[in-house]
C-alpha cells in the first residue's frame, strides 16, 4: 500500500461532532486552525483547577490538544522543534477533559483501554503522529501564543495556529484502535 495514494481528509478546528463521527482508524488527516498544547504538568494543573471548582484557562468544547512541549524558537522562527509526546503519559487526566467536550488529541503511542472507551463514549478522536519529525512538524505551525501556566516553560499551555498538520486517526468513535489493528494484521500475515 502506498500512503501517498491514500486520500487525505482536511479538517479545521474547532472539530464538529459530524466531522469526528466520519473519521475511521487509519484515515490520513490534514488539520488546520487553532490547537492547544499541554503535556503532563499542564494536565495536572487542569485537573487541580477542576478539583478546586475553578474555571479552566481554555474552553474545551470542540478543541484539540496536542501533547507537545515545543523547544524554544531560534531567532526569526515561530517555534522550535515540536514533536509529539507519548499520549499515555496524560491518560490519567484525559477522561475529565473528554467529558468537558474535548474533541481531539494529538500524540504518539497507544492509549489506555479506559481512554479508548471514553473517546468512543464522548465522540472524540485521537490522532497519532510520528516521533522524530519535530523539525518537520514545526514548519506547519504558523503562530504560537502563551495561554496559561507560563511558569511551566515548554510545558505551559500555548495556542498554536497550524496549517496542513498531517497525522493519522489512531482511535475513533467506533472504538477502533490503529495499534491493535496493526498487531492483528501482523499476526495474520505471519501465520500465512
Amino acid at each position: 500500500m502506498n500512503l501517498e495514494d491514500e486520500p487525505v481528509i482536511r479538517l479545521t478546528t474547532p472539530l464538529s461532532d459530524e466531522a469526528v463521527r466520519r473519521l475511521r482508524v487509519g484515515d490520513q488527516v490534514s488539520l488546520s486552525g487553532c490547537v492547544y498544547t499541554a503535556r503532563d504538568a499542564a494536565h495536572k494543573r487542569l485537573a487541580e483547577a477542576l478539583a478546586a471548582g475553578q474555571a479552566l484557562p481554555i474552553a474545551l468544547e470542540g478543541q484539540v490538544i496536542y501533547y507537545v512541549g515545543p523547544a524554544p524558537a531560534r531567532p526569526g522562527e515561530v517555534i522550535g522543534p515540536a514533536g509529539p509526546t507519548t499520549a499515555g503519559r496524560v491518560d490519567l487526566y484525559t477522561l475529565q477533559l473528554l467529558a468537558l467536550g474535548l474533541k481531539g488529541m494529538i500524540g504518539k503511542g497507544k492509549r489506555s483501554v479506559e481512554v479508548r472507551r471514553a473517546i468512543a463514549e464522548h465522540g472524540a478522536v485521537y490522532f497519532a503522529m510520528v516521533g522524530g519529525a519535530a523539525a518537520l512538524i514545526a514548519e506547519h505551525i504558523k503562530q504560537m501564543d502563551l495561554i496559561a501556566y507560563g511558569d511551566l516553560g515548554t510545558e505551559a499551555i500555548y495556542q498554536l495556529v497550524v496549517e496542513d498538520l498531517r497525522m493519522v486517526v489512531a482511535n475513533d468513535v467506533m472504538g477502533g484502535d490503529l495499534f491493535e489493528a496493526g498487531r492483528a494484521r501482523y499476526r495474520q500475515e505471519s501465520t500465512t
